[in-house]
């Protein structure tokens, strides 16, 4: 692999982390909304998420596509635990996730977690990467 492709491939994960980090966050308004998580929610962040890695992305679309499924899923968590804690403590939720740091947002993300979550988790992933095989019309 020469350092044009390499460079292509870097960026090309670098850019599906990056949706998949926006979707998380975009993930995390209705569910603060409705104040309850919404895994079903999954399939649909990862059928946009296919669509947007398909048209941009040539070599590894699926793979790229459910791990930014799949980066959302898990963001969404630990945005949500960082929420609640700023909500207890009456901060601001940048406060909170200075003060809470990783380590303590992915414990509370993880003891949120149920199975369900889990299932919906992996067939939004499973849909990104279905979505992302598909060839793109011209």
């Amino acid at each position: 692999m020469n350092a044009r492709a390499s460079l292509s491939l870097l960026f090309a994960l670098f850019c599906a982390a990056m949706l998949g980090l926006a979707a998380g966050a975009l993930w995390m308004l209705p569910t603060l909304m409705l104040q309850r998580p919404l895994p079903m929610l999954a399939p649909l962040v990862g059928a946009v998420l296919g669509l947007a890695v398909r048209g941009s992305v040539r070599r590894g679309a699926a793979a790229m596509a459910a791990g930014a499924t799949l980066l959302a899923a898990v963001y969404v968590g630990l945005l949500t635990a960082a929420v609640r804690i700023a909500s207890m403590l009456g901060i601001g939720l940048v406060d909170a996730l200075r003060v809470a740091g990783l380590g303590l947002l992915g414990q509370l993300a993880r003891m949120a977690l149920t199975r369900p979550d889990l299932v919906w988790a992996v067939l939004g992933a499973a849909v990104a990467a279905l979505v992302a095989l598909r060839p793109v019309r011209r």
